[in-house]
C-alpha cells in the first residue's frame, strides 16, 4: 500500500489510476464547483478548494504527488486566445502560469518519493523551451532526478491526444533510478465502435444551421489554405478521432459522428467518457455542457494506469538508500521562488 495526493484532480482520472495501482488517495484539490458534484458522486468526498490557498504544511504525508496542473497557459490553442486577447501566458499567466510553483513548494514541504506531472505537449516547445526549462530545473533543483515522455492516447482509446508526463524520483531516497515508461499496449481499451452508442437522442444531432456554418466555415479555410475545419468521423472507416477540448461544448466541432442520411451528431457524454477510458459505471450528474468540460479537461484513465503501474514497481522494487543517509542530507537550494 502507498499513499498519494491529487492536485488540481478534475472528477478523479488520476485517482482511478493510482487507487487500481494499489494506492490510497489522502487528499485531493479541485477549486471548480462543478467538477466537485462529479468527485463526490464518484468518490463520496468533496475535494479541497484553491491550492494556492492550502498550507503545504496541512497536506498530508504521501508517497506520491499527482497533478495534472492547468494547461492553458502552454497550450498552443490557449497561448493563441491569450495574444489574440492581449493578455499574458506562460508563468506570466499570474492566474494560472504560476501553479506549477505550487507544486513545486509542496514538493519541497513534503518530499514524497514520487511525483508524476501532466500537461499539454505544446508544453516543451512553449517560449522557445524557456517555460519547460523552469519547470525541469527547479525539479532537478529539488533534488529529483526527472524521466519525461509524450504519450499519445491512440495506443489506449480511439483519440488522438498527445500529453506530456513528466515523472520523478527523490534522489534522497532512491540511488540507481532506472524508470522507464511502459510500451504502447497492442490494444486499445476501447475501439473506436464501441464506445458509440446505439440510442442516441436527438438532440445531439446538429441543426441545419449550425452544420451550414461549420461547412461554410471549413471552406473558407481550405481556400485560404489553412487546415481548419470540423472533423467527420466514419465509425466504419476511421480508428480513432482528434483530441476531444473542453470547448467541445459549443458546437461539438472537433469529433462529429457521420450518421446516415441524417446531419451529424455530437458525441455524448457517455461516449465522451468512454473516449477518455472511463468504465460505464463511472457517474455523470452534471449537464451536458460541464460534462463536455469535464472529460475535455480530462486524462485518459488506461495510459495514467500504465504509467502509474511502472511507478509502483519501482517503489517496490527500486533501490533505496537507509534511514542514515536521508537524515544526513541536506535540501539544496532552490534558485526560484517556490
Amino acid at each position: 500500500m502507498f499513499t498519494f495526493i491529487d492536485l488540481f484532480a478534475g472528477i478523479g482520472g488520476t485517482r482511478l489510476a493510482f487507487e487500481k495501482a494499489g494506492g490510497e488517495c489522502v487528499f485531493t484539490s479541485e477549486w471548480d464547483k462543478f467538477c466537485h458534484y462529479t468527485y463526490y458522486a464518484n468518490f463520496g468526498e468533496k475535494p479541497a478548494g484553491d491550492i494556492t490557498k492550502i498550507d503545504a504544511a496541512d497536506i498530508p504525508d504521501h508517497d506520491v504527488l499527482l497533478a495534472g496542473f492547468p494547461c492553458q497557459p502552454f497550450s498552443i490553442a490557449g497561448v493563441s486566445k491569450k495574444i489574440s486577447l492581449g493578455r499574458e501566458h506562460g508563468f506570466d499567466d499570474k492566474l494560472q502560469g504560476n501553479l506549477f510553483f505550487d507544486i513545486a513548494r509542496i514538493l519541497k514541504e513534503k518530499r514524497p518519493k514520487v511525483f508524476m506531472l501532466e500537461n499539454v505537449k505544446n508544453l516543451k516547445s512553449h517560449d522557445k523551451g524557456k517555460t519547460y526549462k523552469v519547470i525541469s530545473d527547479t525539479l532537478k533543483l529539488l533534488n529529483y532526478k526527472i524521466f519525461v515522455k509524450i504519450v499519445d492516447a491512440k495506443h489506449y482509446v480511439p483519440q488522438h491526444r498527445e500529453r506530456i508526463f513528466i515523472v520523478g524520483f527523490d534522489k534522497k531516497k532512491f540511488r540507481n533510478i532506472k524508470f522507464k515508461f511502459p510500451k504502447m499496449p497492442e490494444a486499445r481499451r476501447y475501439e473506436l465502435d464501441e464506445i458509440l452508442l446505439s440510442d442516441v437522442d436527438n438532440k445531439y444531432t446538429l441543426t441545419e444551421r449550425l452544420w451550414l456554418y461549420l461547412k461554410n466555415y471549413a471552406k473558407k479555410h481550405r481556400e485560404r489554405g489553412n487546415g481548419f475545419g470540423y472533423g467527420l468521423i466514419d465509425s466504419t472507416k476511421d480508428k480513432y478521432t482528434r483530441t476531444l477540448s473542453a470547448r467541445y461544448y459549443k458546437d461539438g466541432s472537433e469529433i462529429l459522428i457521420k450518421q446516415d442520411k441524417r446531419r451529424p451528431r455530437r458525441l455524448t457524454p457517455r461516449e465522451c467518457a468512454r473516449l477518455m477510458g472511463f468504465d460505464d459505471s463511472f457517474k455523470i450528474v452534471v449537464s451536458d455542457t460541464q460534462a463536455y468540460r469535464q472529460f475535455g479537461n480530462s486524462l485518459v484513465v488506461p495510459v495514467v494506469e500504465d504509467i502509474a503501474s511502472k511507478i509502483v514497481n519501482h517503489l517496490n522494487t527500486g533501490k533505496k538508500y537507509g534511514q542514515n543517509y536521508n537524515k544526513a542530507q541536506k535540501l539544496e537550494h532552490v534558485a526560484y521562488q517556490v
